[in-house]
């Protein structure tokens, strides 16, 4: 399993609708649990984030490849958690 980097900020409405599929994804789907998630805000965390390339947040990465920028949807962050779950 690789790590999910989730992107987000606490003011973005597009990131709290991207956190709100995420718990449902992992309510119906246990295993993807087990996946290690790094939430990062990008507002307190502006060095680590500045370290990648994206524009818009919601931004996910599975390892250092961005997977999915901007307006969330269910079947994109599927997609991650497919990808993370991936060996």
């Amino acid at each position: 399993m690789k790590e999910i980097k989730f992107f987000m900020m606490k003011t973005c409405p597009h990131c709290r609708k991207a956190a709100e599929i995420m718990k449902e994804i992992l309510a119906g789907r246990p295993e993807y649990k087990a996946i290690p998630i790094k939430v990062v805000d990008e507002t307190e965390e502006r060095d680590y984030a500045s370290k990648f390339d994206y524009f818009y947040v919601p931004a996910f990465y599975v390892g250092e490849d961005k997977l999915h920028e901007g307006v969330p949807s269910k079947e994109a962050i599927e997609k991650v958690f497919e990808a993370a779950s991936a060996d």
